[in-house]
C-alpha cells in the first residue's frame, strides 16, 4: 500500500512569508492554521514504517515534528523512519532542510549529478557526515529502488525524468558546478509500489507542459503538479517582484498554455497542486481562482494531507 503525506504545499517563503504583506499572507496570519502552508515537500512509504522524502524544505524540522508517521519509534533514544531524501532540483526550498538532518542518523540523498555537484561545492553541506549520509547519483530515465536504512529493499521504484525548467536562481550569472549542458537541474518523479503497481507522480517545478510530459502522466492515479502562480505575471502585477512565473521555471495554473488547460484532456484520478506561491489567489478558499481550479478537478492541499493508493 502506497502512502503519501503532504509535508508542505507552499512555494519558497511559505504562507505567510516572513516579510510579506500580500493578501494571501495577511489572510494566513488572520485565520491561523487554516490558510498557513510550509514549503513544498512530500513523504511516501510502501509499508508505513520506512519513509522517503521528496525534497527537504527549509521548514523540514517543523514538518517532521508535525507528522506523527515520521516521529522516532516509541522507546528509541535515537531513531527516524526517514530512510532517504530524493532531490528534484537544487533550489533553496528543496535542499536547505538537509541541514536540519545533521544529527548522524543514517539516510541516503538521491539526486542527479548536477544537483550533487552543487551540494559538493558548498562546504556547509559537509555537516552531513558521509559516514552516515550517503549521496547516490540518479540518472534520467533510469529507475532505481531506494533502500531502507539497513540496506534492505523498500519494494518501491523511482523513475526520474526530465521536465522543462532551469537551474537554481542563485546560480544565475555564475558557473554551474555540474556543468552548463544537459538536463538534470529539474526532475519529475514517478513513484511505484512494485507489489501493487500503484504509482504517483511528483512534478513541483515545470516551466512548460509538453506533449511528452502529458503522455508520461496520462492515466495516473495521482499527480502532484507545479502550482506556483495563477497567472504568469501575477507577481509583477502585485508589486511583489519583477519576474514572470515562466522565467522562474514555473508554468501558470491558468491560461491557454497553463496547467489546468493543458492537462484537462488527460485521464488522471486525482490532481493536486503543490509549490503554491503566497501571491497565488487560488490559496484563498473563497476566491474565484480556487473555485475555478476545483471545478477543473484540482485540489489545493493543506499541510498534513495523507493520500493512500
Amino acid at each position: 500500500m502506497l502512502r503519501v503525506v503532504v509535508l508542505g504545499a507552499a512555494a519558497g517563503g511559505g504562507v505567510p512569508q516572513w516579510n510579506c504583506g500580500c493578501e494571501g499572507c495577511r489572510a494566513a496570519r488572520a485565520n491561523g492554521h487554516e490558510l498557513q502552508r510550509t514549503q513544498a515537500s512530500v513523504a511516501f512509504s510502501g509499508d508505513g514504517e520506512h519513509w522517503f522524502l521528496i525534497n527537504a524544505s527549509p521548514d523540514l524540522r517543523q514538518q517532521l515534528n508535525a507528522t506523527p508517521q515520521l516521529h522516532p519509534k516509541a522507546g528509541a533514544l535515537r531513531h527516524t523512519p526517514v530512510a532517504g531524501v530524493i532531490l528534484t532540483n537544487s533550489e533553496v526550498d528543496a535542499v536547505a532542510g538537509l541541514l536540519s538532518m545533521r544529527e548522524s542518523s543514517p539516510f541516503t540523498i538521491y539526486a542527479h549529478d548536477k544537483v550533487l555537484a552543487i551540494l559538493a561545492s558548498n562546504s556547509i553541506f559537509n555537516v552531513l557526515n558521509e559516514k552516515h549520509v550517503r549521496r547516490q547519483p540518479i540518472g534520467i530515465n533510469e529507475p532505481f529502488e531506494p533502500r531502507v536504512s539497513d540496506g534492505a529493499r523498500s519494494g518501491l521504484e523511482v523513475l526520474p525524468f526530465a521536465v522543462s525548467g532551469k537551474s537554481a536562481w542563485y546560480l544565475e550569472g555564475k558557473a554551474h558546478p555540474g556543468g552548463e549542458t544537459g538536463d538534470g537541474d529539474t526532475l519529475g518523479l514517478k513513484i511505484t509500489d512494485k507489489a501493487t503497481g500503484k504509482c504517483f507522480y511528483f512534478i513541483a517545478a515545470c516551466a512548460e507542459v509538453t506533449d511528452a510530459l502529458k503522455a508520461e502522466i496520462d492515466g495516473a492515479s495521482l499527480v502532484f503538479f507545479d502550482g506556483t502562480v495563477w497567472q504568469d505575471d501575477e507577481m509583477i502585477k502585485a508589486g511583489l517582484g519583477h519576474k514572470t512565473g515562466r522565467s522562474m521555471g514555473h508554468v501558470a495554473m491558468s491560461g491557454q498554455d497553463g496547467a489546468i488547460a493543458r492537462l484537462a484532456d488527460l485521464s488522471i484520478d486525482r490532481k493536486v497542486f503543490l509549490h503554491i506561491n503566497n501571491s497565488n489567489p487560488a490559496l484563498l478558499p473563497a476566491s474565484s481562482e480556487r473555485k475555478a481550479a476545483e471545478a477543473a478537478g484540482w485540489q489545493i492541499p493543506a499541510d498534513g494531507t495523507e493520500i493512500v493508493l
